[in-house]
């Protein structure tokens, strides 16, 4: 006796195997079934309904027929084995065509039958973008969580030698005899090559979700109310601000220099890339970059590109006369305006991205996104592109940090002009932060402990036309921290008032052991958390959990599978997630074995000044609102994201030290990094 599915059982199976249409069998099993009306059958499958009789009953999802399809000509316009980017304009219009398709549609009911209609007819990572995107925003939909990007493919994440094993597994081993298959901790190279050292963190699942699920809050185009979002142009350059300063101390923990800035696109990019993994709509490997290689012009008629590095060059130097005059030009108007202390930051950001938001496209181009075309392109203009043309993808390559280290440097010109901070305007009258502490269970104070970490992440629900019995999980290894808490203890000499807990840290030294220069140090300075707190008046001792960041998503929902997710209504609400987030395996760096020294900042700050009126916090979806903002709501904190450390110090400041007020404090904590690898939770399909 089957049971009857629910409509967000429907939505997650619409994620299962995104190269199968929508007729075959999903889950572990085979045991969910969609009936589809005759009129959704193409012609290939007109004779194919039903998959041979499964032991076990399926679970059937019958779909309503939508009488009247819209018109698809723009979604199928890229064919089905094309590679889709979020980066190429002409990609996202015809997938922004799709989305505007399924937020029209009436209810669930038909938001769900268009759905199991596109799965076997638009490409299948264009379908699954759009359909991400509108399960996000429709009103009815956005609390049903989007299954994780790596769940529904895989062979963006981890290395194609272990499809063939996977396969062998499904089709050979019983369901309940399957081991894990583990992946090598270095199998794209070696540390005879000096970036691999840091490619743990370049290749990390958790990092790239993030990337990848940060452009699907944030989309490029679409309605004003998909991409105009609360301070969405500062959000771009705040959230890759700080992977370019966490990428820079992972760099420093394994004995590098900082990341060079991608200044002259015509030199050539000293450092090459071979990813090893397979492209899972395109049926091909992704290409490699070799050393040297150099950026050329593109001329892609079938992909409607057309640019040359002259083109990149002139936008670029039109935001440089822009920032350093303090004005743009308006589009469509011969007049310029100034950028405001307010929102100019926000206005750069939209400007400097190429969303639709910018104020003048005509004027200052398509520089970030034709960045990543041209890099992801210079491997053979001719060919399809590599890694840096899907935000899935875009962060393994170290050619990412050095153009992003450059579009942050456009960023830091614009802050640099702003007027320093005052003392008054970094002061909090009567708080004084006297005492800041780190505790780790079983290691001195002030210390964090890292070591690596594995973690079993399921492979079937990415695996097209494969045998459904039971599950086959891949064994990655990560870096991962022990839990800790901070003990800050700040005095309030005035009545109880609500402050802002402001936590950074940054690195000590740089890469040749001297102490930073705080010019120099400020733009390394790491969010790891904010939040609010009442503080009474005397002595207040806050003690708050690493886990509570407000930059991460917890642990589980990295590698979470939501076929398997708790039941009953507190277990399950526990466990819905917007998605959105840096994740918590990653919140600090790798340290060393002798123990990285880094500074920890504190800061209290005036909730009174802080505080954003209109917020409607949304608790299922603000895990990581430092990076990711709040849903349907504003930003939540009146400060510009960085703060304080986001403009140049006041007079005669050139150390942190020079730089702290009263209500400020700092702490030299290490980081300890062990070789100790700890074991998964062994899993076997059921």
């Amino acid at each position: 006796m089957s049971n009857k599915p629910s409509v967000a059982d429907a939505i997650n199976h619409l994620f299962e195997r995104p190269g199968e249409p929508s007729f075959r069998r999903k889950g572990a099993e085979g045991n969910f079934q969609f009936v589809l009306p005759q009129s959704y059958y193409t012609d290939k499958y007109t004779n194919i309904k039903d998959e041979p009789t499964s032991r076990i009953p399926p679970d059937v999802y019958e779909i309503k027929e939508v009488s009247n399809i819209p018109d698809l000509l723009i979604p199928k316009s890229l064919s089905n084995k094309e590679m889709f980017s979020v980066f190429n304009e002409y990609h996202r219009s015809c997938a922004m065509k799709l989305v505007d398709i399924f937020l029209d549609a009436k209810n669930l009911d038909e938001f769900v039958s268009l759905a199991a209609y596109c799965k076997n007819v638009v490409n299948p990572y264009l379908y699954h973008y759009a359909f991400s995107i509108a399960l996000l925003h429709r009103s009815d939909s956005k609390n049903i969580e989007v299954p994780s990007h790596c769940l529904s493919f895989p062979q963006l994440y981890f290395d194609r030698a272990i499809f063939a094993r996977a396969r062998e597994e499904e089709n050979i081993i019983p369901k309940g005899s399957r081991d894990a298959i583990e992946i090598p901790r270095d199998y794209t190279a070696s540390n005879l090559e000096l970036e691999h050292r840091v490619a743990y963190f370049r290749e990390d699942v958790g990092v790239n979700l993030h990337h990848w699920h940060w452009h699907l809050v944030y989309p490029l185009q679409g309605r004003d109310n998909i991409v105009r979002k609360d301070r969405r142009g500062e959000l771009f350059y705040y959230m890759h601000q700080q992977i370019v300063a966490r990428y820079n101390l992972e760099r420093l923990c394994n004995n590098l220099a900082r990341v060079k800035r991608l200044v002259d696109l015509r030199e050539p990019i000293e450092e090459g890339y071979y990813p090893k993994l397979d492209n899972p709509i395109a049926n091909r490997p992704w290409p490699s970059r070799h050393s040297n290689s150099r950026l050329s012009n593109l001329n892609r008629e079938v992909d409607h590109v057309l640019v040359d590095i002259q083109d990149l060059e002139r936008w670029r130097d039109r935001i440089f006369e822009a920032i350093h005059t303090g004005r743009y030009l308006v589009d469509g108007e011969n007049k310029t305006e100034a950028f405001q202390i307010e929102n100019g930051i926000d206005i750069l950001g939209n400007m400097i991205e190429s969303n639709v938001l910018s104020v003048n496209r005509t004027e200052y181009g398509n520089l970030h996104n034709h960045g990543h075309n041209l890099i992801s392109y210079v491997h053979d203009p001719e060919n399809n592109f590599g890694v840096m043309g899907d935000s899935a993808t875009a962060m393994r390559d170290p050619a990412f940090y050095r153009w992003h280290a450059y579009i942050n440097y456009m960023f830091e010109q614009y802050k640099h002009r702003l007027p320093p901070y005052t003392v008054q305007q970094l002061s909090f009258d009567g708080i004084q932060v006297t005492k800041i502490q780190v505790k780790t269970t079983g290691k001195p104070d002030n210390e964090i402990s890292t070591f690596w970490q594995q973690a079993d992440i399921d492979l079937s629900r990415g695996l097209d036309f494969a045998d459904k019995e039971g599950i086959v999980y891949a064994r990655v290894t990560h870096l991962q921290h022990a839990p800790f808490e901070y003990n800050i203890t700040v005095n309030n000499e005035g009545n109880a008032r609500m402050g802002t807990i402001r936590i950074f840290y940054a690195p000590k030294y740089d890469e040749r052991g001297y102490p930073y220069f705080f010019t120099n140090q400020k733009g390394l300075f790491i969010e790891l958390d904010r939040f609010t707190y009442n503080l009474n008046r005397g002595t207040n001792v806050i003690v708050r959990k690493s886990i509570q960041s407000s930059v991460t998503i917890p642990y589980e929902q990295t590698f979470r599978n939501l076929m398997n997710k708790p039941k009953g209504s507190a277990q399950e609400a526990a466990f819905t997630f917007c998605g959105c987030g840096w994740p918590q395996h990653m919140l600090v760096a790798k340290g060393n074995t002798s123990g990285f020294p880094c500074e920890l900042f504190v800061m209290v700050t005036n909730y009174d000044k802080d505080k954003v009126t209109g917020t409607n916090s949304d608790k299922n979806c603000d895990d990581a609102s430092s990076y990711c903002g709040i849903r349907d709501s504003k930003y939540p904190d009146k400060q510009p994201m960085g703060f304080p450390f986001d403009r140049l110090p006041r007079e005669n400041v050139q150390t942190l030290q020079q730089f702290l007020t009263k209500n400020m404090n700092v702490l030299e904590i290490r980081i300890r990094f062990s070789e100790d690898i700890k074991a998964s939770i062994q899993k076997k399909a059921t």
